[in-house]
């Protein structure tokens, strides 16, 4: 198959004039709006703002991606450049879009501004309006009316950090009625230079429509990341988020799932592990503005050597919401004396009739446990992993798709093994 290659530059020639007067007006506000503040996330001294480099070519030798990436129903970007797009001929036949953001913008202009920064709102803060400005490409997707996706959709968003470069993509995923699909990100870093990452993902379930949202995540130690990923749901729709957090350096994790239509349902499953000195704090809100909705948050993080991990779980129901269910669980574990965790439920409750719950905890690995195993000849370090694994299972083994929890138990297992080494 031969390789398609695409250049995303912000504020290109290229671009519509609706779209550069957008990246305009976000840029102009940016320097007014305040930084988004979440509970006990103590992020605002972090290099965060983006300073526009421009030097990272991203091209395919350079990041030295596998080959084996280039197969159907996948996309590879890094920095501005897609490495690939193809999508099997049997979605294409049935009108599903796969695209990089300058063909979306080039063939389907209607629908990008239909649903582009709808869900997201480039003057919610500080963080989105700097998005907006300096975007650098990214992902389309479009499943139509009807139509059910039965092999995964995957995406690898690579950041170059061999060289200094900001690491902006979007991803905006529309799922029109009663239609389904499901959908696997990578979040990959190569390279060790310093670098600020802003992500924005942007999911819209119409009407009767379902997505299974998971994601990889491993941006390297020295990339410092904004991670915004938000759903609108709309009447009897769904979304699945299953999120492993497995980042290397300091990260906010910012999930939304606004339920706005009569029995939409939000499930968000997450696990993370930090580990060295990183801060990786996560904010996961489900918000019921609609009667009869359901929305319920899964999180469990492991902590490793003076690493810091931080909870906040936020289930809102709002007044008329009537009928709406809001549970919620967080629970941290921790192998390390100097590590700090926290996990934090709130619960806003605006209505009466409505269902509500949170558990939280943080403690350390029980040592009975670990006795136990070792006494059968296990090493500390093996003992310690089987302990890991039992306690991430609750949430690992809640995730529907095969391959993404194949995936994902990969990617804890490697790096609950670097984080040992380095404790």
């Amino acid at each position: 198959m031969k390789k398609q290659a695409n250049d995303c530059l912000p504020n290109s020639t290229t671009e519509p004039t609706w779209f550069k007067a957008y990246r305009q007006q976000a840029l102009q506000a940016s320097a007014t709006l305040a930084q988004p503040i979440f509970e006990r996330i103590d992020y605002h001294r972090w290099p965060l703002a983006l300073q526009q480099f421009d030097q990272a070519t991203s091209s395919l030798e350079d990041t030295a991606i596998s080959p084996d990436l280039y197969q159907d129903n996948t996309f590879v970007w890094t920095n501005k450049h897609t490495q690939w797009c193809q999508l099997a001929p049997k979605w294409q036949a049935q009108g599903v879009i796969m695209c990089d953001w300058h063909t979306a913008l080039t063939k389907y202009a209607d629908l990008i501004q239909k649903y582009y920064g709808k869900t997201v709102k480039w003057d919610e803060n500080q963080l989105t309006a700097q998005h907006a400005a300096w975007m650098q490409g990214g992902l389309f997707i479009y499943v139509p009316r009807n139509v059910q996706v039965t092999e995964p959709l995957v995406s690898y968003l690579v950041q170059n950090a061999r060289t200094t470069a900001d690491f902006v993509p979007h991803v905006l995923l529309v799922a029109a009625e009663n239609s389904s699909l499901t959908y696997l990100e990578n979040l990959q870093t190569i390279g060790s230079k310093e670098a600020t990452a802003n992500i924005i993902v942007e999911v819209v379930a119409r009407p009767g429509s379902h997505v299974n949202f998971a994601s990889s995540d491993r941006l390297g130690q020295n990339t410092t990341a904004y991670l915004n990923r938000r759903a609108t749901v709309e009447r009897d729709a769904r979304i699945d988020w299953s999120m492993g957090m497995m980042n290397d350096g300091n990260t906010v994790g910012d999930f939304d799932s606004d339920l706005v239509g009569n029995g939409a349902h939000a499930e968000v499953k997450i696990v993370a592990m930090t580990s060295a000195k990183q801060v990786q704090g996560i904010d996961s809100r489900v918000t019921n503005k609609a009667p009869n909705t359901i929305g319920h948050i899964l999180q469990h993080g492991v902590i490793l050597g003076k690493s810091q991990l931080i909870f906040n779980g936020i289930g809102h129901i709002l007044h008329g919401a009537k009928g709406a269910d809001a549970q919620q669980e967080s629970r941290v574990l921790m192998l390390s004396k100097q590590g700090r965790g926290d996990a934090n439920p709130i619960l806003l409750i605006d209505d009466n009739d409505v269902t509500a719950g949170h558990a939280a905890s943080v403690g350390r690995i029980d040592e009975e446990q670990m006795y136990y195993l070792m006494s059968r000849g296990l090493s500390k370090e093996l003992a310690e992993r089987l302990v890991i694994r039992g306690f991430l299972g609750p949430v690992l083994n809640k995730i529907p798709d095969k391959h993404t929890l194949t995936t994902l138990e990969k990617v804890c297992e490697q790096k609950l093994i670097e984080g040992q080494k380095n404790a």
